[in-house]
C-alpha cells in the first residue's frame, strides 16, 4: 500500500474518531451497569449504528493498552472472546500497518464466523492517551479467504486515556462501528455489540489483573 495515501487515510480516520470522542449530541444509553456504559446513534457511513463504549479500568494507561493494541502474539486473542485471529498483512511504518482480524461465531452461532482488513494507525497524545485508529481497507495480499464472512469496519478504535489523580486506573472510551455483512436481521446485529461491548470491559479488566499484577 502507498505510504504516503495510508498516512493520509488513517489521519483522516484519526481525526474521525477524535470527533466521536467530543461529541457528546445524539448518544442514545442502551446498556448500562458494573460502571460500563454502551450507548449508539445511527451511523453516517453505512445503514447501521456506531456504537460508544466508556468505563474505568483498573490498571494504568500502558497496562490497559498491553492488552488491548493491536499486536501479533499480543495479549487480545487471550481474553477477547470476539477475537480468535490477528495477523499483520503490512507494517507501513511502526505506528501504521494493514492487519487481518478474525473473530469466531456468535449469537449462538446467529453470526457466522468474520474477518475485517484494516488499516490501522496507533497515536500518543501530549496527555498520556493512547489511541487505535482503524478503518476497513482492500489489500491485494489478503483476499476474502473460505469459511469466513468479511465484513467492513468504519472509523472505530479505543481511547485508553490517563485519569488525573489516578495513576492505577484508567478511562477507556471504545468505538464500535462495524458492517458484518452476510444476511443477518437488525435486531440480531442490535442486541449483539450492546452485551459483547459489556463484556469486553469485564474480560478486559480480568485481563488486566492477570497479567499486570
Amino acid at each position: 500500500m502507498d505510504p504516503a495515501l495510508a498516512a493520509q487515510m488513517s489521519e483522516a480516520v484519526a481525526e474521525k474518531m477524535l470527533e466521536y470522542r467530543r461529541d457528546t449530541a445524539g448518544w442514545k444509553i442502551c446498556r448500562e451497569g458494573n460502571g460500563v456504559s454502551v450507548s449508539w446513534r445511527p451511523s453516517v457511513e453505512f445503514p447501521g449504528n456506531l456504537y460508544r463504549g466508556e468505563g474505568i479500568v483498573f490498571g494504568t494507561p500502558e497496562e490497559v493498552w498491553d492488552c488491548v493494541k493491536p499486536a501479533v502474539g499480543g495479549l487480545r486473542v487471550k481474553w477477547d472472546e470476539n477475537v480468535n485471529g490477528f495477523e499483520i498483512i503490512e507494517s507501513i511504518t511502526d505506528t501504521l500497518c494493514v492487519s487481518r482480524t478474525s473473530t469466531p461465531s456468535a449469537a449462538m452461532k446467529l453470526i457466522s464466523p468474520r474477518d475485517f482488513v484494516d488499516l490501522v494507525l496507533i497515536k500518543r497524545y501530549e496527555d498520556g492517551t493512547i489511541s487505535s485508529n482503524a478503518s476497513h481497507v482492500e489489500h491485494p495480499l489478503c483476499p476474502p479467504k473460505p469459511g469466513f464472512v468479511r465484513g467492513f469496519n468504519h472509523p472505530c478504535g479505543c481511547f485508553c486515556e490517563p485519569l488525573p489523580g489516578e495513576p492505577t486506573k484508567t478511562h477507556l472510551v471504545t468505538f464500535f462501528h462495524t458492517d458484518l455483512s452476510g444476511y443477518l436481521p437488525q435486531n440480531v446485529v442490535e442486541s449483539f455489540f450492546p452485551r459483547s461491548m459489556t463484556r469486553f470491559y469485564a474480560n478486559l479488566q480480568k485481563a488486566v489483573k492477570q497479567f499486570h499484577d
